[in-house]
């Protein structure tokens, strides 16, 4: 499907199960609704969403590193291509049906090793012939009679050197032969046995016969004893000369310094980069270097950015990569409003709920939209898990209602599927540190203070507060290579229904005024603190605005 005519639902980096599942449900809404929509993600998924994937059946969203359109998003020009060893008459015959200016060359296996345009085959067809003269010389007998459309009488192991001349004899006794320059030449001669056996004993490379059917006994023992082939032209003189040029293989004339470009390459970046050539059009390769099709500038004029539908999020800084140069046609949210701006109208729904799952299943209701019984199952999910089984302050009547609905829907038990869903969440074994600060985290710009907030959902608080030393340490190497001013590392317990704060970089006693331990204790559990949205974000804010304004 051309990228153009599709609408992509993404939601945000580092995508949570409320993220990912929007996307998936919002898409099969808008496809109900007759629009061509993908559900896409702009990260990698953490072990929470995947077994609610595999639970549910449902495949990965759609990867969509980037928002700008990439090569092999583009309707290219399809990859014509030749062999090597293919003759210059194949390639204009194959050049001339598939309606293109350009041929590429490519090897055995599909690597393209040259290209030739018409323009390459300019000097061959209307130059002088001594031009041909090194193509000629070099060219099988094979090639020969296959371009003239004739056949092979009598081939040599030992032939004459060919010299890569062309002559056409036209005789009727042996002594005008001396008219002729025929010594290692491609020479043309009538149905004349006299002239044929002449021609051969004479020294010629090659004799192509014209206007004949067949050859005698006679000429094969001269061309035997001359080690002088022989074709059969299936054309008269004239033509046969004329095509005779257009036999040798196209690696002789093909260009091998080209101009190319990757298909992953971006769309804005290759046409930078034709505008320091002149070429009608550039072959594209995948990374196997196989030739995949071929760009002109005319397609990159036209190429447009994606279309996106934003869910589960609303700030530039947290999609995909230049989400802020493609056509945002709708957001679905329930996050902060922060710095977004549009060149035209669009569809904003933004509600004061616990999760963007929420919102979507009201609107399936509203349009009276059936919920399949998988997708109601994963909705749940991501609602449970935004909302922290209800734990969470974001937790509104209306997510409680929508969760008893999906419930029944998908026929779950709300609190033993918590169960289940949660004991995959809180399951760390295997997980470094560094990978559990990585897996749920976003990134803010507060008054110029760079900050990150990385939620992990723990079965104990205990268990986390052992080994404080190392993360401690792990958190202020990650702000460290992030160049973050302030990272905050919250671990949560559900079943607890509290938190314990981690902070590192050169803002990490921030944290700490903003989160304080107890009198003697160090990373104190922090009760009721659940809500990185409604909680830890606003309270880090009032302290970094109290000392940056």
């Amino acid at each position: 499907m051309p990228y153009k005519d599709i609408v992509y639902i993404t939601g945000h980096k580092h995508p949570d199960s409320d993220s990912i599942a929007s996307s998936i449900a919002y898409a099969f809404f808008k496809r109900a609704m007759g629009v061509r929509a993908v559900a896409a993600r702009a990260g990698h998924l953490n072990a929470e969403t995947k077994w609610l994937l595999d639970r549910f059946g449902f495949e990965k969203p759609y990867y969509m590193k980037d928002a700008r359109v990439r090569l092999s998003e583009i309707n290219l020009d399809p990859p014509i291509s030749v062999s090597p060893d293919a003759t210059i008459f194949d390639t204009l015959e194959v050049m001339e049906k598939e309606k293109h200016n350009y041929c590429g060359v490519v090897d055995a296996d599909g690597k393209l090793v040259g290209l030739v345009g018409k323009g390459d085959f300019a000097d061959v067809g209307l130059g002088d012939t001594a031009y041909n003269i090194n193509f000629l010389s070099t060219t099988p007998v094979e090639n020969f009679a296959k371009t003239v459309n004739g056949h092979i009488v009598y081939n040599d192991e030992t032939p004459v050197q060919l010299n890569g001349r062309v002559s056409i004899v036209a005789m009727t006794d042996r002594e005008h032969l001396s008219r002729y320059q025929i010594q290692g030449r491609i020479v043309i001669v009538g149905d004349s046995e006299e002239a044929q056996i002449a021609v051969i004993r004479g020294g010629a490379g090659l004799l192509v016969v014209v206007w004949a059917d067949s050859v005698s006994d006679a000429v094969i023992a001269a061309a035997k004893e001359c080690h002088c082939p022989i074709i059969i032209s299936g054309h008269g003189a004239t033509n046969t000369s004329r095509y005779l040029y257009f036999a040798p293989p196209v690696k002789t004339l093909m260009k091998t310094d080209l101009v190319s470009f990757y298909d992953y390459e971006l769309a804005e970046d290759v046409g930078k980069k034709m505008l320091r050539s002149r070429y009608h059009a550039y072959p594209v390769v995948d990374d196997a270097h196989h030739l995949v099709g071929y760009a002109t500038r005319y397609h990159i004029m036209n190429a447009r950015n994606k279309k996106l539908i934003l869910v589960d999020h609303n700030e530039f800084s947290q999609s995909v990569t230049a989400a802020d140069e493609a056509q945002i046609l709708e957001v679905i949210d329930h996050h902060r409003i922060n710095g977004f701006s549009s060149t035209q109208p669009i569809s904003f729904r933004n509600e004061i709920v616990g999760s963007t799952a929420t919102i979507i299943a009201t609107i399936y209701r509203e349009n009276q939209i059936p919920i399949p019984p998988n997708l109601a199952g994963l909705l749940l999910g991501a609602l449970l898990s935004d909302t922290m089984d209800f734990h969470s302050p974001t937790t509104t009547d209306k997510d409680r209602q929508t969760a008893n609905i999906l419930a029944a829907m998908a026929d779950l038990d709300i609190d033993e599927f918590a169960k289940e869903m949660f004991a995959v969440s809180a399951d760390t074994q295997g997980k470094s540190i560094a990978d559990m600060i990585n897996q749920d985290i976003k990134f803010y710009e507060i008054s110029g203070c760079k900050l990150a907030i990385s939620q992990i959902i723990t079965a104990s608080i205990a268990d986390t507060q052992t080994e404080g030393n190392v993360i401690t340490a792990e958190v202020e190497s990650f702000a460290s290579r992030k160049q973050l001013d302030l990272e905050i590392a919250v671990f949560t317990s559900i079943t607890e229904n509290g938190s314990v704060v981690y902070a590192g970089g050169k803002r990490a006693d921030w944290a700490v005024e903003a989160f304080p331990d107890k009198e003697h204790e160090e990373h104190s559990f922090q009760e009721g603190l659940m809500s990185r949205k409604q909680q830890i974000l606003p309270q880090i804010t009032k302290v970094i605005q109290r000392y940056m304004g």
